[in-house]
């Protein structure tokens, strides 16, 4: 467990000069749009997922390192790459109202988008009261004993990290969310269809407890491996090239959904060229078949990977707010 200060972030190269920041938080505000916010807000606390080490390492030979992206507003924009330390990155709400959210980035399952899709979301949902974590997780094609389930076994056991610490981090775990982006969005689902799979051996006491999501959100989800509306880079690295049906069939968040998934809400633009919309309206009718309360929100244009990227006026803009008064309105019920 790392604790975050000026002194350990900035020798981990997590924040920029105070300088950087001023001019992200700028360049956000006046370019990016104003979703974005405390773009120099430093994380709370980095949790180790794993006390031993992640399960069916044997034999894989990975470096984990970041990449800087560049983008068009200047702001930082790191992807992890060979992950071998999965973690939550903690961000506490300033005034907590009991609820925790669950972020995972996309990335393709190629790498792992810490900041636009994970980060930034943080920071503004830990503000509405939300105590908020961010997984970095393993890449599924790296050579992990569980293949296409090793992402899950993260999800899963962030889930039951969360509720462990429940108490220390003034959680209610009753009222733990997940949100995914894109292939984040792919294991989002996964998490909230695949919950009860036994996908590792437990290690600890925070093993017995659940993994299942009390809410989940699928942003622009890279849903569905069936190769009309796949992405193509997702399904690749999740189940290869050639993938039998079976694969196919079973790593499809479409796919017979238990009937004790969550409530679920998705977000996706008509406009998307790399994840095509029909991968939310296949999610949102097998969901509804299946008796699952699914809210689906469609905007005719966003493109893909906009996570809180959004320009002032753009109607996107609303995206966050719908969200949030979703979620709020169904804890109001008692999570019906």
């Amino acid at each position: 467990m790392t604790r975050f200060d000026r002194r350990t972030v900035l020798a981990g190269g997590l924040a920029l000069s105070a300088g950087g920041a001023g001019t992200a938080q700028a360049r956000g505000a006046g370019g990016a749009g104003p979703l974005l916010v405390d773009l120099d807000r430093e994380p709370d606390l980095e949790i180790a997922l794993w006390p031993k080490g992640p399960p069916g390492g044997a034999g894989v030979a990975l470096s984990e390192h970041y990449v800087s992206r560049e983008n068009p507003w200047g702001l930082p924009d790191r992807a992890a790459h060979e992950v071998t330390r999965p973690t939550l990155t903690l961000f506490r709400a300033a005034r907590p109202d009991g609820s925790a959210l669950l972020i995972i980035p996309g990335g393709g399952y190629s790498w792992v988008v810490v900041e636009k899709e994970g980060f930034e979301g943080a920071r503004y949902f830990s503000r509405l009261g939300a105590t908020v974590y961010v997984l970095k997780y393993r890449l599924p094609h790296q050579g992990w004993a569980a293949g296409p389930d090793t992402p899950l076994q993260d999800a899963q056991r962030a889930m039951r990290v969360i509720r462990a610490r429940s108490a220390e981090d003034g959680v209610n775990p009753a009222r733990v969310g997940v949100m995914g982006f894109s292939a984040g969005g792919h294991l989002a689902g996964s998490l909230a269809t695949r919950f009860a799979a036994r996908v590792y051996d437990p290690v600890d006491d925070a093993d017995r407890l659940s993994a299942r999501p009390d809410l989940s959100a699928l942003v622009y989800p890279a849903a569905t491996m069936k190769p009309s509306y796949a992405h193509a880079g997702s399904r690749e690295n999740l189940i290869g090239a050639r993938p039998a049906a079976a694969l196919v069939e079973k790593y499809s968040i479409e796919s017979a959904p238990p009937p004790d998934a969550p409530p679920t809400w998705i977000l996706h633009a008509s406009d998307d060229a790399a994840v095509p919309v029909e991968n939310a309206l296949l999610v949102y009718r097998s969901f509804k078949d299946a008796g699952i309360p699914v809210s689906l929100h469609v905007f005719e244009r966003g493109g893909h990977g906009f996570g809180l990227r959004v320009e002032d006026g753009d109607p996107l803009q609303a995206w966050p707010s719908l969200y949030w008064r979703w979620a709020a309105s169904r804890a109001a019920r008692g999570g019906r």
